[in-house]
């Protein structure tokens, strides 16, 4: 039993602020996200969940891009169906309760997910970058840098 004693507004405040946790097989493995930025520390009611997953997919394709070889690219794989895969170029939210993906699937042809946040179910897989010498789009810093203090709405 934990020792420590709280008042209720204490204990209230504590379960509504966002945590992160990881465990994995190896017990010496990094966790993939290391510390939550400041601005996903408040209260869990302060943002639609909408907002809420739309900053969490930031940090996971942010992390996800970390362990990608400098020629594959973040791809979103479609849990049904025989959609195949959508290249991430984008990232947005419409509240209180849908997160869009915008890319590029296989082919080339423009393609957009739109998903309820009840129904999100998101696999993230490498992709090997487009022919050229331009090196790899890395869309996760570009939106991690959204959620840096003095960027958000």
């Amino acid at each position: 039993m934990d020792d420590d004693i709280s008042t209720s507004a204490e204990a209230a405040e504590a379960y509504a602020i966002p945590r992160v946790r990881e465990v994995h097989a190896d017990p010496n493995a990094a966790n993939r996200i290391p510390t939550m930025p400041e601005c996903m520390k408040q209260p869990l009611g302060a943002k639609s969940p909408a907002h809420w997953a739309y900053e969490r997919l930031i940090l996971y394709i942010r992390n996800f891009e970390e362990q990608l070889d400098p020629e594959q690219e973040v791809a979103l794989g479609f849990a049904a169906g025989d959609a195949g895969l959508l290249r991430i170029e984008g990232l947005g939210y419409f509240d209180p309760d849908i997160v869009t993906f915008y890319g590029t699937d296989a082919s080339g042809a423009t393609t957009q997910l739109i998903q309820h946040v009840g129904q999100l179910n998101v696999m993230l897989r490498p992709l090997p970058k487009p022919g050229g010498g331009a090196p790899a789009t890395r869309i996760g810093f570009r939106l991690a840098a959204e959620l840096e203090p003095g960027n958000q709405e």
